[in-house]
């Protein structure tokens, strides 16, 4: 017998024993239990005399949803009489433990939270069944074409979209103020939508004292540089999942790619130095006016509000196009729930799911710090319709598994490219190894795309 069970098989066992005892009383004790068990074992026995319970395992490695998610269990076992039971397991090998457990049926999980970039692999070990969507919630009308996309493999959707992570910019409202009162201009004017236009700012820009740069952002991380060649770089097409789809290596690509390279000029951020705490910590000092951030910001700005430590008015837009001629597009990954095929309840999995992902969503954020997938549920918080309308416009992470090591060569890439090495040389021998694995081919050569001499990104004088 599972565990999960066996606390149930007791309390119906201290329930027969006083049912039999009470009839014991008046005579008739040994014959009703004999006859009730006909030699059975009681835990054969419970499920023909009790009432049942369908009993779903959640599955889930994220920490902070642990008092949301089990909140949520005891709010649906109170509307529909299903019984939830949210478990934390350990992030790694995760989809191998959830495929063990599965395999053994060891108490396995009927449903479980990974990230959408995983859901190659997960669907494909059966570990993913396309979703049971009767009431039709996984629609345009109820999430983004990103969110979609994201859960989407092969034409099924694998999955249910729940909550989600990317990066847009924050600035600092106060001083933009302030900037359009010296400059005579409207703040809204002043709201960057190029990155051509942060520099201008910096160059009229008369910053206080407390400003110690106008732009700065985690140059070592490609969550936040991504966003810079990411509109031209094509890896399994809309959804991630198709292996004919691959174009790394073109034209507008290593123009982005120069144009961020460019930029060290203006910016001078050490790349081995940077990180992305201290970026945010610099933010919350008041210290930059614009960042690259990814939403956990947004709690932090709270907490720091509520301190007294950040004493101005901020905002979030989506990331800005590189210039009039180069688009800008960055990345996303969600979290989505799955269905695991190996489960005996999936339709109760499947309804569970979507009353998570829709009717619960509302909550998830003030409970975890996390932005529901949901359209209709985005927090009435500052900034979180920002970074909502990036997630809409964003670039869903490939489930491709032959891919999984393009992101790492990627940051290498963009980390060199930082640091003053050809551009065009980086993407064109990233290009050939991931074109390599993708086809199986021993050798691929691209034809050499020559470094633009100088950006469409214009430098201050």
């Amino acid at each position: 017998m599972h565990g999960k069970g066996k606390l149930a098989v007791i309390f119906a066992a201290a329930a027969l024993l006083a049912a039999a005892a009470f009839w014991a009383l008046r005579g008739v004790g040994r014959d009703w239990i004999g006859f009730l068990t006909s030699g059975r074992e009681l835990d054969e026995v419970i499920p023909d005399i009790l009432p049942t319970r369908t009993t779903l395992t959640l599955w889930y490695t994220d920490e902070a949803l642990e008092d949301y998610l089990a909140g949520a269990a005891v709010h649906y076992m109170e509307e529909n009489d299903v019984r939830v039971v949210p478990v934390l397991v350990s992030g790694l090998d995760y989809l191998e433990a959830v495929n063990r457990a599965s395999l053994e049926q060891d108490d396995m999980p009927d449903l479980y939270i990974l990230t959408n970039d995983s859901l190659e692999r997960a669907h494909l070990a059966g570990l993913a069944d396309e979703i049971r969507d009767t009431q039709g919630f996984a629609t345009g009308e109820s999430f983004s074409q990103a969110a979609l996309r994201a859960v989407t493999y092969r034409g099924k959707r694998v999955a249910w979209p729940f909550y989600y992570e990317t990066s847009a910019l924050v600035y600092n409202k106060t001083y933009l103020q302030q900037a359009a009162g010296e400059m005579g201009v409207r703040e809204d004017d002043l709201i960057p939508e190029t990155i051509d236009d942060i520099l201008s700012f910096a160059d009229a820009y008369n910053a206080p004292e407390t400003v110690d740069a106008v732009f700065r952002w985690d140059v070592s991380d490609i969550f936040y540089n991504y966003f810079f060649a990411g509109n031209y770089i094509n890896v399994g097409g809309l959804c991630g999942d198709d292996p004919e789809q691959i174009d790394i290596y073109n034209e507008e690509a290593v123009r982005g790619l120069k144009a961020y390279q460019d930029l060290n000029q203006f910016f001078s951020i050490d790349a081995k130095s940077s990180s992305y705490e201290a970026v945010v910590q610099d933010f919350l000092d008041g210290r930059l006016v614009f960042t690259v951030a990814t939403s956990d910001i947004l709690a932090r700005i709270t907490q720091a509000r509520a301190e007294g430590s950040f004493p101005y008015e901020y905002g979030v837009v989506p990331l800005p196009d590189i210039n009039e001629s180069l688009a800008a597009r960055g990345l996303s990954v969600t979290d989505v729930l799955a269905v695991n095929g190996y489960s005996e309840n999936k339709d109760q999995a499947n309804a569970f799911a979507a009353w998570l992902v829709c009717g619960g969503a509302g909550d998830i954020y003030a409970g975890t710090g996390r932005l529901p997938a949901l359209l209709d549920a985005v927090p009435d918080v500052t900034g979180a319709d920002g970074f909502a309308a990036e997630y809409a416009d964003s670039i869903p992470m490939p489930k491709m598994m032959r891919t999984a090591n393009f992101w790492v060569s990627m940051e290498i890439a963009y980390m060199k490219a930082w640091q003053g090495e050809n551009v065009s040389d980086m993407l064109k021998e990233l290009s050939e190894q991931i074109m390599e694995q993708v086809t199986g081919s021993e050798y691929v050569e691209e034809e050499y795309i020559e470094v633009p001499e100088e950006s469409q990104t214009d430098m201050a004088d």
